[in-house]
């Protein structure tokens, strides 16, 4: 590979490609199941070969069109299992990997990034072949001058225009997504992407953000975040870290193993607002592995939402009414936030039920987040036939919130995939503020 494809006309027609090639792909399987094929043999191929085709496309063009399928990836756990299993394999492809630069490439970014001598003066040793391949860059393995192994990593040449071009063709044709993979809510996934853009492409700004992170948690006993070197327009250096990435915990970890994981990333979602005063807003698993001595290891902090005070408050209060099942202060709560417009009139009690499948696992001690769970509780809030379904669409979500509300949902997503056992209780009570343990219910 070189660049990335510019064009926006040859990157809009793979994209548009996706839907059509699924079409095309439909009206083959009516024809095999004509010829006498089983149903279900030709729905399990055509989704196998739409699933290729989703990595295959959105892993060669890279920018925002692999950034969008990182995003299905976390999401993947809420999907029904005869719609995600096909899919599954292939998202969480598009965590970690992706047709990488050839070496003359590379050599090139680096010289122009760290200087001519960069071979002999800053990295004296350089693996060609990356070690991981992402959305706008990819990471090589080296050593640096003192001797430290470290992480290189590099942004692709016109990942800046490509980004542009692919949010603005994907958002024009998400209305097909559909298509792609069955069950997902494109539109919020666009809106946050497209927020998100320039910072993601800011290296500057990404290795501002990882040395804030990296002073927060030096020396944490469950969180590494690697010191940055150097940092230019495209390129970052960092400590180097090895570890088990959490998308191999995922595919073929033990229960302890789960629970281990799932028990740090948790707290770390919940502990670096406070600790850090920013959230780390890109949950995927490819950004985070688990080293030999126990510790999470934390990548990629090109998207973070700074919360100069922390979370929210309001968060726990929340959770304390919800929980005390006192429905009157849950709206007032709601309401005062903005998750209730002045004008719109809403049943309190309905609006308890509403929200009782999201804090149940909080009634409990230990909690197993599971796909099986997520699709669960996905599908009765979702569901028409309950009553209190209509409470859903008169909630509203204050621009405050969006980005929290987004790492959150794939945050739950993740864990549902590890399906690692949690301490859940005690880690909310201990780390979301205004949160009123003594107004909890006693654990089952």
């Amino acid at each position: 590979m070189t660049d990335i494809p510019r064009s926006s006309i040859a990157r809009t027609a793979k994209l548009v490609g996706l839907p059509l090639g699924h079409a095309g792909r439909a009206a083959l399987g009516v024809g095999k199941r004509v010829g006498g094929r089983p149903a279900e043999a030709v729905a399990a191929e055509l989704q196998a070969r739409t699933a290729e085709q989703l990595f295959s496309v959105l892993g060669q063009l890279k920018g925002g069109a692999m950034k969008f399928g990182q995003a299905l990836s976390v999401m993947e756990a809420a999907m029904p299992e005869e719609l995600a299993g096909p899919y599954r394999a292939t998202l969480t492809r598009l965590q970690e990997s992706g047709p990488p630069m050839g070496a003359e490439r590379v050599h090139e970014i680096l010289a122009r990034e760290l200087g001519p001598r960069w071979a002999s003066t800053k990295l004296v040793e350089f693996d060609d072949v990356p070690a991981a391949a992402a959305s706008i860059g990819q990471v090589h393995k080296g050593v640096w001058r003192d001797g430290r192994e470290v992480a290189v990593k590099l942004q692709y040449p016109g990942a800046a225009e490509a980004l542009l071009s692919d949010l603005n063709q994907l958002s024009r044709v998400a209305r097909l997504a559909g298509s792609w993979v069955p069950g997902i809510d494109i539109k919020p996934i666009m809106d946050e992407l497209k927020a998100r853009m320039s910072e993601e492409l800011d290296y500057h700004l990404e290795a501002r953000n990882q040395r804030h992170f990296a002073s927060a948690f030096r020396g944490d006993e469950d969180v590494l975040v690697p010191d940055v070197l150097v940092d230019s327009t495209h390129v970052i250096v960092t400590e180097w870290v090895d570890g088990t990435p959490l998308a191999d915990v995922i595919t073929r970890g033990t229960q302890a193993e789960r629970d281990e994981a799932a028990t740090l990333y948790l707290e770390f979602l919940l502990r670096a607002p406070n600790r850090a005063r920013m959230l780390h807003a890109d949950p995927h698993p490819g950004n985070f592995r688990i080293t030999d001595d126990g510790r999470l290891a934390v990548f990629d902090f090109g998207a973070v939402n700074r919360l100069p005070h922390g979370l929210p408050t309001s968060l726990g209060r929340v959770l304390t009414e919800a929980l005390a099942g006192d429905a009157h202060a849950l709206e007032a709560v709601l309401r005062e936030e903005g998750f209730i417009r002045r004008n719109i009139d809403v049943d309190p009690e309905a609006l308890l039920a509403y929200l009782s499948p999201l804090v149940e696992p909080l009634l409990h001690d230990e909690f197993t987040p599971s796909r099986e769970w997520l699709r669960g509780a996905a599908a009765t809030l979702q569901d028409p036939r309950r009553p209190q379904f209509l409470i859903g669409l008169k909630l509203n979500l204050p621009p405050e919130y969006l980005l929290i509300h987004r790492v959150w949902l794939g945050g739950i997503g993740v864990l549902s995939q590890v399906g690692g056992t949690v301490p859940l209780r005690e880690l909310v009570c201990a780390h979301l503020p205004g949160i009123d343990e003594a107004r909890l219910p006693p654990s089952p």
